[in-house]
């Protein structure tokens, strides 16, 4: 990988990392579907008068936006709002790999590998522990069910863009993102009403601005765009590894700036999800010296 790649590379995992930070600090400022409304109308607006449309149809278009972005991060921010660690969310939605695995073995047809399903299986042991952890915790476990939720869209997700094929990734995030704040909206007035709303809007601080311009053009454009372009690039193999990244980041923004503690069973937890992270991405090549 050339110099300037893995400066990428380490800037992407950086602003990830530290996007969990960021959530968490309009979070509490602002309802968090409200918060989901305003990262797109900044990633949608004005970008979409400088882009064209990519050559994909609006069926998927519309799928993207509303599985990739309105479902995964809606579940996110909720998870977020119930007091749920981020270091914890940064980790636990990493399973989108395992849910991507069973998607496409159950829906697609596809195999996958003995490592995949040991991975799988490790993971459940992690999930388990974390789920321990939560009765011993202030968090309600709802928070445990959002953050898998937010896994599986993504992983449903990766089915959508693998469906898309190869397009400007630039010009998708912003074009299939066009109805994602009209989403966050219509939920938010469906969970509350009007007069919330409004109140949320009036309300709207330097802090909430501060973090929805940060998910909006760092997170989402620069982040998605620069991944996007490594993955063209270089192989698979070497490039996702490096997601490995973005939990530690995020835990160590969680204990240092926002105070968040995890306790035995949740670092146990976290642990055992990570091996089987680990297994996942490099278990491959560990099963095929042994055969």
């Amino acid at each position: 990988m050339q110099q300037r790649d893995k400066f990428a590379a380490l800037l992407v995992i950086a602003i990830w990392g530290i996007n969990f930070y960021f959530m968490k600090l309009g979070i509490e400022e602002i309802d968090p579907l409200l918060l989901g409304c305003l990262r797109f109308l900044l990633v949608v607006f004005p970008f979409i008068f400088w882009l064209k449309r990519p050559q994909v149809s609006w069926k998927l278009l519309l799928l993207y936006g509303l599985i990739s972005n309105f479902a995964q991060f809606a579940f996110m921010f909720s998870a977020i709002a119930t007091g749920l660690p981020t270091g914890l969310i940064a980790l636990i939605v990493q399973s989108q790999a395992f849910f991507t695995v069973l998607i496409a073995v159950f829906c697609l047809g596809e195999k996958a590998r003995p490592n995949e399903w040991l991975a799988i299986l490790v993971a459940i042991i992690g999930f388990i522990c974390i789920g321990i952890g939560q009765q011993h915790s202030y968090v309600p476990m709802l928070g445990l069910f959002l953050v898998l939720g937010s896994a599986l869209s993504w992983a449903l997700g990766n089915i959508v863009v693998k469906k898309i094929g190869r397009t400007d990734p630039f010009a998708l995030v912003v074009w299939g993102n066009l109805f994602t704040p009209v989403w966050f909206l219509l939920f938010a007035y469906y969970q509350n009403d009007m007069e919330y709303i409004r109140q949320n809007i009036y309300q709207l601080s330097w802090q909430v601005w501060l973090s929805a311009g940060f998910l909006a053009y760092f997170a989402t454009i620069i982040g998605y765009g620069l991944w996007v372009k490594l993955l063209a690039k270089y192989p698979a193999s070497q490039v996702t590894p490096l997601s490995l990244g973005v939990p530690v980041i995020s835990l160590l923004f969680g204990i240092v700036l926002l105070q968040e503690r995890l306790n035995f069973y949740q670092w146990l937890g976290v642990v055992i999800v990570a091996s089987a992270l680990v297994i996942h991405l490099f278990g491959r090549n560990l099963f095929c010296k042994k055969s």
